[in-house]
């Protein structure tokens, strides 16, 4: 880390947040809230006057959002960017046209880089859908958004907030049991990170989502399919079939009078954009040339 940076680590566990994410590599298919959210994110887009040429879809594989961005911006290039190899051939295989299509013989294999791969200034938007409550420091990737957008360009993301299930923590903490899930970072703190990363103008907003299952049984197999819990401090080892069904009476204690067991999500949604370099007022500056010579060219903002 260079000096004079921080770091923002969460209580990850990084063993179970790799097994959580071949679990949902296995899947083949992003869980359906993200499609979902990805939806409710591209209603925000026409707010933004910029249209942009260049795309970086980060976190592609389970941020269903490549139709979205292809039906927003259909002339623009998109890229996806995976956070690792496994993360990059799952995607690069998910979006290949089949064997029998023309488009796989005239267009070829979709771009799908690591984030390393990925030149400065590549981009004018940056997407990243509902990946980043699943990196160990939020402020180090936003770092790589910052390097990869182009000056005046724009980032839009979400991820889930601490308020995503607040009544399972509960009944957890109740029971003397340790936390299901890790910790979710505020969203005012998400953009004290952003200016951190270097971004200007963050605008954060949240919203919570109520969704309700038939029994406390369709609600935990669901919550498996979302992800898992991959806070450091959790059961250390498996748990009983007691303990199971002692989990499921205590979630089917908060059915309403229909029998359907409710639990909340929060969503947090940021967007910001890269400003021009500045220079700093001294008796003697330095200034490299690239950024005077963007500093000469930036014209007014586009967002």
């Amino acid at each position: 880390m260079v000096p004079g940076e921080r770091s923002a680590l969460r209580p990850l566990d990084a063993v179970a947040l790799a097994r959580v994410t071949r679990r949902l590599l296995r899947a083949g298919a992003p869980p359906w809230l993200h499609g979902e959210v990805a939806r409710r994110m591209a209603e925000r887009l026409p707010v933004i006057r910029l249209r942009p040429e260049r795309i970086v879809d980060w976190g592609a594989f389970n941020g269903a959002s490549r139709a979205l961005l292809s039906a927003a911006y259909p002339a623009a290039r998109l890229v996806a960017v995976e956070p690792d190899a496994a993360r990059r051939e799952a995607t690069a295989a998910a979006l290949a046209p089949p064997w029998w299509s023309a488009r796989r013989w005239s267009q070829g294999a979709p771009a799908v880089r690591l984030p390393e791969e990925i030149g400065a200034t590549h981009c004018e938007l940056l997407w990243a859908n509902m990946s980043l409550h699943a990196a160990p420091d939020p402020l180090a990737v936003m770092r790589q958004w910052h390097r990869a957008v182009a000056v005046e360009g724009f980032i839009m993301f979400s991820t889930l907030g601490p308020g995503t299930l607040a009544g399972l923590s509960t009944l957890y903490a109740a029971r003397g049991w340790p936390p299901p899930l890790a910790p979710f970072v505020d969203m005012h703190d998400l953009g004290d990170m952003l200016l951190e990363a270097g971004f200007a103008d963050p605008v954060m907003d949240q919203e919570t989502l109520t969704l309700s299952w038939p029994s406390a049984a369709a609600l935990l197999a669901e919550l498996r399919q979302l992800g898992g819990n991959v806070d450091a401090r959790r059961f250390a080892g498996l748990r009983t079939p007691r303990w199971q069904r002692e989990l499921a009476t205590q979630l089917q204690a908060r059915a309403d009078a229909s029998g359907r067991v409710a639990m909340d999500f929060e969503i947090v949604y940021g967007h910001a954009f890269r400003p021009a370099p500045r220079a700093t007022v001294a008796a003697e500056s330095a200034l490299p040339l690239d950024d005077m010579r963007t500093m000469l060219k930036a014209g007014r903002r586009r967002i």
